[in-house]
C-alpha cells in the first residue's frame, strides 16, 4: 500500500524551464492577505489549473433574473506559478496514438491541435515547434508489438492510423537519415511538438490577472482539506484558512496529500531530466528535425530488470541544448512513491550525460567528433509525475468514498501518468464544464463526417465503477502500476 504524497518540496532542483520566471507572476499575490472565501478554489497552477481557470473566468454563467454571474476564483500554488510537473517536464507535446485506446488518442490529438492553434493565434512566446516524433526501438520484440498496433489502427481506425508509419530495421538508409542507425525499427508519429511549457502556462495566467474576480496566491501550500457542515470546503494553509463552495484539485502527483484515499490510485513517481550540451567540433551542432523516444526491453546486463524509456527534444540553435530525460530504470523502485524533487540522482545524471550517442547520431554533417565520454549538462533536475493505477487521468467530482464529502463540491483533474501535456489543457476545461453543470460540446460536422469535439474520454471520468475496476483489475508491478513503456515525463 502506498503512503500519501507529501507537500511539494521547499527547495526543488533547478529546472531548465524555470531558470527565468515571469516578473509579473514571481511571488505574485493578488491581495496581501489570503481571501477568507471564494466561489471556487483551484489548487495548482500548472497546465491543468491554468486552463481550468481560463475557461471558468471567460465563461459567463446565467444567474438570477437573467443576469450574468461572475464566480470568484482563487488559485493557490504551493510554490511559484507552474512550479510542479508542467514546469519540470521534458518539453514535449506528443499525443499517444498507437499506445492509447482510440478515444484517448483522439482526445490527445485534439488537445495537441488546440495548443498548437492557441500558441499561433495568440503569438505566445513559448518556442512551439511542430515536427514528427521518432519512436526508436532497440529490441525487436518490442518493435514488432508496436508495429502490429500501428497496422491494426491503419486497418480499423484509418483517421488515427494515418498519423503513423512503421519503418523496419532493414531500411538502413532511412534509419540513418533519422539519426537512429542502430535501431531495430522506428514508428514515426506525424504530430509532435516541442515547447517551453512554463512560458505557455505563464502567458495563460498573466492574461487572467486583470479579471477582478480572479485572485492568485503563490507560495501558499494547502496543508489540509475538509468539508464544512454548512456545505462547501475549508482549505487550511500556513497563511490561514479559506472557504470555498467548490474546489478543484489540479495537484497531479501530490493529490493524495489532500486526499489520502487516492494514495493507491494516483502515485507520485519521480523522473529525471538533463539539458545536455551537444557535441560539436568548434562549429554549430547538428540540428535535429524530430523529437525522439528510445525504447528497449529490460537489459539483463544493466541489472535493472526494467525497460528503457528515454526521450528528448532539442532547443533551438545556435545553443541546441538537448533536453534528455529517462534512465528511471536506475532509480530505486523506479522512483515510485517519491514526492520530493529536491534530489538529482547521480547514477541517472551520469547515464543521461553518457548514453545519448549512440543511439542517436549527433555528429554534425561533414564533421568528426573527437574524443568520447560524458557530455556536459547545463541543468539537471527532477520532477514528480502522478501515475494512475489504471493508466488514465482522473477527471470529475470526487465521490464520498474517496473523500468527496456528502454534499459534493470537490473535483479532481490529475493522474496523467507522465503524459499531461497532450491531455491536461482540455481535461481542465472539461472538469470546469462538470463543475458548472454544462452540457458536453455538441456534435458538429467536420470534413463531411459527424464528430464530437472536445469530449472527455469515458476512461478519464471518476466513478464508483471505475474505482472498483481499478482496484480489482490493476495489479501492482515492480512497486508501481502496469503502465506502457512510454508513460514518461513528456
Amino acid at each position: 500500500m502506498h503512503e500519501p504524497a507529501t507537500l511539494p518540496s521547499v527547495n526543488p532542483s533547478q529546472s531548465y524551464w524555470l531558470q527565468s520566471l515571469s516578473p509579473v507572476l514571481k511571488g505574485h499575490r493578488t491581495t496581501e492577505d489570503l481571501p477568507e472565501e471564494a466561489d471556487v478554489v483551484i489548487v495548482g497552477s500548472g497546465i491543468t489549473g491554468a486552463f481550468a481557470a481560463d475557461f471558468l473566468l471567460r465563461h459567463e454563467h446565467d444567474g438570477a433574473e437573467g443576469s450574468k454571474e461572475k464566480k470568484s476564483v482563487v488559485m493557490l500554488e504551493a510554490r511559484e506559478v507552474c512550479g510542479g510537473a508542467t514546469g519540470r517536464n521534458g518539453g514535449h507535446c506528443q499525443p499517444q496514438v498507437y499506445l492509447a485506446v482510440p478515444e484517448v488518442a483522439a482526445f490527445e490529438l485534439e488537445t495537441y491541435e488546440f495548443l498548437k492553434t492557441l500558441a499561433k493565434e495568440q503569438n505566445i512566446d513559448c518556442d512551439w515547434v511542430s515536427f514528427t516524433g521518432v519512436h526508436a526501438f532497440y529490441s525487436a520484440p518490442m518493435f514488432e508489438t508496436a508495429a502490429a498496433s500501428v497496422h491494426d489502427l491503419q486497418q480499423t481506425r484509418p483517421s488515427l492510423g494515418s498519423q503513423l508509419e512503421a519503418i523496419r530495421g532493414t531500411d538502413k538508409a532511412r534509419l540513418a537519415d533519422l539519426k537512429v542507425p542502430t535501431a531495430h525499427g522506428v514508428i514515426i508519429q506525424k504530430k509532435a511538438a516541442s515547447l517551453w511549457p512554463y512560458k505557455l502556462v505563464a502567458h495563460v495566467i498573466e492574461q487572467l490577472l486583470p479579471f477582478e474576480n480572479f485572485n492568485l496566491q503563490t507560495n501558499t501550500p494547502v496543508t489540509s482539506l475538509s468539508p464544512l457542515s454548512s456545505g462547501g470546503w475549508a482549505l487550511e494553509t500556513p497563511r490561514g484558512m479559506i472557504k470555498a463552495k467548490q474546489v478543484l484539485l489540479a495537484t497531479n502527483g501530490y493529490t493524495s496529500h489532500l486526499l489520502p484515499k487516492f494514495a493507491d490510485l494516483i502515485v507520485p513517481t519521480r523522473s529525471q531530466i538533463s539539458a545536455v550540451l551537444p557535441p560539436n567540433s568548434g562549429s554549430q551542432p547538428a540540428e535535429l528535425k524530430h523529437s525522439y523516444l528510445f525504447a528497449a526491453d529490460p537489459d539483463v546486463n544493466d541489472g535493472t530488470n526494467a525497460p528503457r524509456d528515454d526521450y528528448l527534444v532539442q532547443r533551438p540553435l545556435p545553443g541546441g541544448e538537448i533536453i534528455y530525460g529517462g534512465g528511471r530504470r536506475f532509480a530505486k523502485n523506479l522512483g515510485v512513491g517519491v514526492s520530493s524533487d529536491e534530489e538529482v540522482e547521480s547514477q541517472i545524471a551520469k547515464y543521461l550525460r553518457s548514453n545519448l550517442s549512440p543511439p542517436l547520431d549527433l555528429t554534425p554533417p561533414g564533421k568528426v567528433i573527437e574524443g568520447e565520454g560524458e557530455l556536459k549538462a547545463s541543468y539537471e533536475w527532477t520532477g514528480i509525475m502522478g501515475y494512475s493505477r489504471d493508466q488514465h487521468a482522473w477527471v470529475g467530482q470526487v465521490p464520498e468514498s474517496l473523500g468527496g464529502g456528502k454534499e459534493g463540491g470537490l473535483y479532481i483533474c490529475a493522474g496523467y501518468s507522465g503524459h499531461g501535456m497532450p491531455s491536461a489543457a482540455l481535461s481542465g476545461r472539461a472538469v470546469v464544464r462538470l463543475m458548472l453543470g454544462l452540457d458536453e460540446p455538441q456534435t458538429v460536422i467536420q470534413g463531411g463526417k459527424i464528430e464530437k469535439r472536445e469530449v472527455l474520454p469515458e476512461r478519464f471520468r471518476v466513478s464508483e465503477e471505475r474505482l472498483r475496476r481499478a482496484r480489482e483489475e490493476c495489479a501492482q508491478v515492480n512497486g508501481g502500476w502496469e503502465v506502457n513503456s512510454f508513460a514518461t515525463l513528456i
